[in-house]
């Protein structure tokens, strides 16, 4: 067996213990995004496909008011925000939004957005059948582009839910990770 002096001991197992929670870090990102899908909580929403669509009912007797909100994380140099501040849809009935987004900066970027619903219970209804936060946004210096989210309130919205916000904060990405739209 090797012996190493005192000093050198805690410099290995500090250098370890960094190692150890660079990686559990590392692997929050996923594990919180299985834990969100499994219990629905942090206003994730779930995606409806096209089959599903033509199923829905439309509840023209009713209306929910949708607010739109968008945030950068503070290492992002990006703008984003929503073209239009809120919507009043009917359940069932499908429609769509942009944001308009832009990078400030002279360097390629790759930024991920993360939604969020509130009322946390209104994100259990809110469907989307296309979104760019399914996937990672590439923006060359100072590029600027539209993103559309499409998306459905379902009909069986408890009655007490008139408002709710969806909001997008885009956090930077890591090149290697990125999956082009």
């Amino acid at each position: 067996m090797i012996k190493i002096s005192g000093i050198k001991r805690t410099t290995v197992y500090l250098t370890l213990l960094t190692v150890l929670m660079f990686g559990f870090g590392y692997a929050l990102v996923p594990l919180y995004d299985v834990f969100c899908e499994v219990t629905g909580l942090n206003g994730k929403t779930g995606r409806i496909y096209n089959a599903e669509a033509s199923k829905l009912v439309v509840d023209t007797e009713r209306f929910v008011t949708i607010h739109f909100d968008s945030n950068i994380n503070g290492n992002l140099a990006w703008k984003l925000k929503a073209d239009q501040k809120f919507l009043k849809v009917n359940p069932g009935k499908f429609y769509e939004v942009t944001y308009t987004v832009e990078n400030m900066i002279n360097e390629e970027i790759v930024g991920q957005a993360i939604p969020s619903v509130t009322p946390q219970i209104a994100s259990l209804y809110l469907k989307k059948s296309e979104c760019f936060c399914f996937r990672s946004q590439v923006l060359k210096p100072g590029e600027k582009k539209n993103l559309t989210v499409r998306f459905e309130v379902d009909k069986d919205i408890p009655k007490n839910v008139e408002s709710l916000t969806l909001s997008y904060t885009f956090f930077r990405a890591l090149k290697e990770d990125k999956k082009v739209s």
